[in-house]
């Protein structure tokens, strides 16, 4: 079973950037897609960007499209999550996520494993 840690969250002024990392342990990494996700209190986690097994593939949620950006560096068996322009409403829980396939995909069923999340706090 894949460790997946999450840094990089804390509090930011709406407008800010921050850039979230994800270690993962596997020395398979490079095999498979990675996804991030988030859940704002009293809402369902919801998808916000994935990444496929190389990085030339990314899909995006449309509340992010243009303002966040995932990477990955397989060498250094890590994801990343540019984020910028960011709102109060991006507040939440942020996930990092491991995929069972190599391709990029927005289902929460694709992904077998799961970091224990990092707080992004946006204020106005």
């Amino acid at each position: 079973q894949v460790q997946l840690v999450e840094s990089g969250g804390g509090l930011v002024q709406a407008g800010g950037s921050l850039r979230l990392s994800c270690a993962a342990s596997r020395r398979t990494f490079s095999s498979y897609a990675m996804g991030w996700f988030r859940q704002a209190p009293g809402k369902e986690r919801e998808f916000v960007a994935a990444i496929n097994w190389g990085g030339g593939n990314t899909d995006y949620a449309d509340f992010v499209k243009g303002r966040f950006t995932i990477s990955r560096d397989n060498a250094k068996n890590t994801v990343y999550l540019q984020m910028n322009s960011l709102k109060p409403e991006d507040t939440a829980v942020y996930y990092c996520a491991q995929s069972t396939t190599g391709r990029a995909t927005s289902r929460q069923a694709d992904f077998g494993s799961w970091g224990q999340g990092t707080q992004v706090t946006v204020s106005s």
